[in-house]
């Protein structure tokens, strides 16, 4: 299949974009949110306010500008799936692939700082994800062909979506984004207590 290259005009679209998300996130990490205004991003990435709302729908949107291409991801991941390759093990490829810098970013704690202490930004975060969920469980659903409400199908979006969440902070990244699939795969098992010896030497659980 021969994939059309991208048109210059195209190139310079996204460029003009991630300059104005990135002049925002600088912002708004420096100043807090609320203390910066659309004129302001506008000014800082040199470009009119009107050139900002073409790209964006307003200030939220300028957190999460990845928002749209990551939905857009997770669809691919699924639909353009190797030939015998499980829809859970293309979304563990793709996890391992794209958490790991996402988590270890040197703005991470900042960024995740900014939204949890903005009301409006976690409201927007969690429409988005819903959105995510939604968008996922149809595709795994049209992949077995059910409807794009199936229970089961959201049931495993809705997890497979709250893994960034549940492995944020471990020391071991790749290792907790593993043992997350490996639940989603096999089914939950129950953790071995660590044992420690007793006096007559026997193992006994702590």
């Amino acid at each position: 299949m021969t994939v059309s290259p991208v048109s210059r005009r195209e190139r310079k679209k996204a460029a003009t974009r991630q300059a104005i998300a990135d002049a925002a996130l600088e912002l708004f990490l420096e100043r807090g949110y609320d203390q910066v205004s659309i004129s302001d991003i506008a000014d800082a990435a040199d470009v009119s306010k009107t050139t900002v709302f073409k790209h964006f729908t307003g200030k939220e949107a300028l957190v999460f500008d990845q928002d749209q291409d990551q939905e857009a991801e997770l669809i691919t991941v699924v639909r353009q799936r190797p030939a015998g390759q499980s829809i859970l093990d293309a979304l563990r490829e793709h996890a391992l692939d794209t958490l790991p810098p996402i988590e270890t970013h040197p703005q991470r704690a900042a960024f995740t700082r900014l939204v949890d202490s903005t009301p409006e930004l976690r409201a927007y975060s969690e429409r988005m994800w819903t959105r995510h969920t939604s968008a996922l469980a149809a595709v795994i659903a049209e992949e077995f062909g059910v409807d794009h409400d199936d229970l089961a199908c959201a049931t495993l979006a809705r997890y497979v979506l709250d893994i960034p969440a549940l492995v944020r902070g471990r020391r071991d990244l790749t290792a907790a984004i593993q043992t997350c699939f490996d639940i989603l795969t096999h089914g939950w098992q129950p953790p071995s207590a660590p044992t420690t010896a007793s006096a007559n030497g026997s193992a006994t659980a702590i």
